[in-house]
């Protein structure tokens, strides 16, 4: 059965199309700049990977050309033979926690509840309403991201603030990346050959979280009510003091809307550097004596150092600490430092083993008190396998 992946973002649309139940990619895509200038999409067929540049107005034509990519590398005869698609959406609040048909009662909830995503569930919707107009017979799924963290307890995800702010407007911890999460579990699981087991996985890229995993289930998320909380990330400024909001909002004689921006998009790295969002160019400009960025790597690393510690406490101890996700995957520096800032645990890294980019491989040392990994995730493999279990 062939089930395609897609995540669709503000101005991209990322895509897998998998044979079902052998889980083997067939092709793989992204279109960037979706109603913007320079618009381009690149596919990955065989091993190797084409650019192109076309005109990309909105997403229903970036489907549009999806499928003329299928039908014309021979990987489709009919699009009738795409029996689902799955759709990643970031916010499902606490109406659902597993994966759902895309009725329209579903869409209806994912668009009510874009207040809590506004730059991730908008363009999701917009994403499944292209693909049921292009993809007519295929079965609809959606997939959410906050769906593995409903299993938190009331004490963990509330919030002190008056408790009618929960029952009245939904005011609560939902936590993100868990399709992420939920690979990294399955992955660990399967290498430690048991499901008893006690986890710390860490999603560290762009948006960045880190989730305390009990027997499969998450017991705590380091992001809330939006994924600006928790961790410094490339825009985003994490946890910080509520009362710097209203402050700054009268010192600057801005609107709260235009405040929300500055916190999301441009704080974190980019806040404290000017220089990027993007942790390469922060190292670059470490390895050149920047003084704002070293700076800003030792905040970075901390906040995570500060997650993990906890989630080791609350947990117990832990079987394993993964890493995943760009920086999490790629960062050697990255993930030296946060692992020589958990010694007192008796973490210890293996140095010549972290010296590896985007595999699967144990980079703790022989003698370290908790195994240490990088995982790959594969969120578009998890979106695949809910999908191909509703569209059988």
């Amino acid at each position: 059965m062939k089930i395609l992946s897609v995540n669709a973002g503000s101005s991209s649309l990322k895509f897998q199309l998998y044979e079902m139940p052998e889980e083997t990619v067939l092709i793989s895509g992204t279109f960037e700049r979706i109603g913007l200038p320079n618009s381009f999409y690149s596919i990955k067929l065989n091993g190797e990977k084409v650019k192109k540049e076309t005109i990309l107005n909105n997403h229903k034509e970036a489907f549009e050309l999806l499928v003329k990519e299928l039908l014309d590398n021979n990987i489709l005869k009919s699009l009738d033979e795409i029996k689902g698609i799955g759709h990643r959406v970031v916010q499902g609040g606490s109406y659902f926690n597993k994966s759902e048909i895309a009725t329209e009662e579903v869409i209806k909830k994912i668009e009510e509840l874009g207040t809590l995503a506004p730059l991730h569930n908008p363009p999701a919707v917009v994403g499944i309403r292209a693909s049921i107009e292009v993809f007519r017979k295929a079965q609809q799924v959606v997939v959410f991201d906050t769906a593995f963290h409903q299993t938190m307890k009331e004490e963990t995800y509330l919030y002190a603030l008056p408790y009618e702010w929960y029952t009245k407007y939904q005011i609560r911890k939902y936590g993100a990346h868990g399709t992420s999460h939920k690979y990294l579990v399955s992955k660990m699981d399967e290498i430690l050959g048991r499901t008893d087991t006690k986890l710390i996985t860490c999603h560290i890229g762009n948006g960045a979280s880190i989730t305390a995993i009990k027997s499969g289930e998450c017991i705590n998320t380091s992001m809330g009510l939006t994924p600006n909380a928790g961790l410094i990330m490339g825009s985003r400024c994490g946890d910080i003091d509520a009362s710097i909001v209203p402050y700054m909002i009268e010192k600057l004689g801005i609107t709260p809307r235009e405040m929300d921006n500055v916190l999301n998009k441009e704080s974190g790295l980019i806040g404290i550097t000017g220089v990027s969002t993007d942790s390469r160019d922060i190292e670059e400009g470490i390895a050149s004596g920047n003084q704002l960025c070293i700076l800003a790597q030792k905040m970075y690393v901390r906040r995570i150092i500060d997650y993990i510690a906890k989630y080791y406490v609350e947990l117990g101890g832990a079987d394993a600490i993964i890493f995943t996700a760009g920086i999490g995957e790629n960062s050697s520096l990255t993930r030296k430092e946060v692992i020589e800032g958990l010694s007192i645990l008796g973490i210890k890294l293996d140095l010549e083993k972290n010296n590896t980019r985007s595999k699967t491989v144990k980079i703790s040392a022989s003698d370290s008190s908790v195994d240490v990994y990088i995982i790959p995730t594969d969120e578009e493999l998890m979106i695949s396998r809910d999908t191909y279990n509703l569209s059988k």
